[in-house]
């Protein structure tokens, strides 16, 4: 519901070339994808076995979608040759997109490397492909996604550390050292491939070693524009869309947000701050009532860092913030007592 006025201010404040219904659905379609997942998943009881298994059936699409590009992306030595986001590299389809859903792959083989992983072969599988993705996350030259990805396994192993035993804990140190090692090894095929830009490229240097001005590659002057908006319209703010067709009267150039927080309260106000503190507090106050869920911390960081570099352009965010709020539960082993048979007389 707080989404509604937007739509009313957005038609007072749309330009005349601007398509009403494609820029409010673009804009809006994301927020609705998040309350419905959210929705769906508020408080409902899971088992931590299936929770292993809907993020394994998460996994396997973002596998297949990794040999895609391996097969249909062109040769990388040809085709990097600067510290740009490459879209050829993400198999022609937009590399910020791509490196955010292959930073989730890492993120799953991440957590199936240390929890799920019983026997050698499971270890070794989960290694190879964490390599192989790790490898075409970062050659897309999108920072985000990967960044984001370690930053979810570096969450969810600390809070598993904190409450785990002490033979877990062993057995999490020693996984780590293989962990780091798999990490290594796919940096190190991704920088030879690139010629050295990967080190340029997450330096803040062009091609020539010259550092860039700007770390954020414009983010941050659309995410002033946008706080701007805000605060010029601080009440029922500037409507939906009408960020990016603020800035094509401007400059000529309709560039879409990256981030979701900005433009969130620069085209709903004051409406856009009760619906951040919402979706902030609201699961923080659920974790409060539940603290068996070692992914909870894990989901919340994915969604918060996504819509910070990638704004809402894939679902996964939406998804995955509803992941965070189911209520994870630890299945106890049944005890079987053995029977007493009756003595003979």
């Amino acid at each position: 519901m707080l989404l509604v006025p937007s739509i009313f201010v957005a038609s007072t404040t749309l330009s005349f070339d601007a398509n009403f219904r494609t820029n409010i659905a673009f804009v809006l379609s994301g927020p609705l994808c998040l309350g419905l997942s959210a929705l769906f998943c508020y408080d409902k009881k899971v088992s931590f076995k299936q929770m292993s298994q809907i993020l394994l059936f998460m996994l396997l699409p973002i596998i297949t979608h990794t040999a895609y590009v391996y097969f249909y992306a062109p040769d990388l030595k040809d085709l990097i040759t600067g510290t740009g986001s490459n879209r050829s590299a993400a198999g022609g389809f937009g590399a910020n997109q791509v490196a955010s859903a292959l930073g989730l792959g890492m993120f799953i083989l991440g957590v199936r490397i240390f929890i799920n992983s019983p026997t050698l072969i499971l270890k070794l599988l989960n290694m190879s492909l964490l390599i192989v993705m790790s490898y075409r996350a970062v050659v897309t030259f999108s920072r985000g996604g990967v960044i984001t990805g370690l930053l979810c396994i570096s969450v969810f192993l600390l809070m598993y550390f904190i409450r785990a035993k002490p033979k877990a804990r062993t057995k999490v140190i020693s996984m780590f050292v293989l962990f780091l090692g798999a990490l290594a090894v796919a940096w190190t095929i991704s920088s030879n491939q690139s010629s050295g830009m990967l080190e340029k490229r997450y330096a803040n240097e062009n091609a020539s070693g010259v550092a860039k001005d700007d770390v954020t590659t414009g983010r941050g002057d659309l995410f002033m524009g946008e706080l701007d908006g805000f605060i010029r319209n601080p009440f029922l703010g500037i409507g939906s869309s009408r960020a990016k067709d603020r800035r094509i009267e401007e400059e000529g150039q309709g560039i879409t947000s990256h981030n979701e927080i900005s433009r969130t309260l620069a085209e709903h106000g004051f409406l856009g701050v009760i619906i951040l503190l919402i979706l902030i507090f609201k699961p923080l106050d659920l974790r409060s009532g539940n603290r068996q869920n070692y992914y909870f911390y894990a989901l919340l960081a994915f969604w918060f860092a996504t819509i910070n570099h990638s704004s809402m352009r894939i679902a996964s965010p939406a998804f995955i913030y509803g992941l965070a709020l189911l209520n994870v539960t630890h299945e106890k082993r049944p005890l079987h007592r053995k029977q007493l048979k009756p003595s003979a007389e």
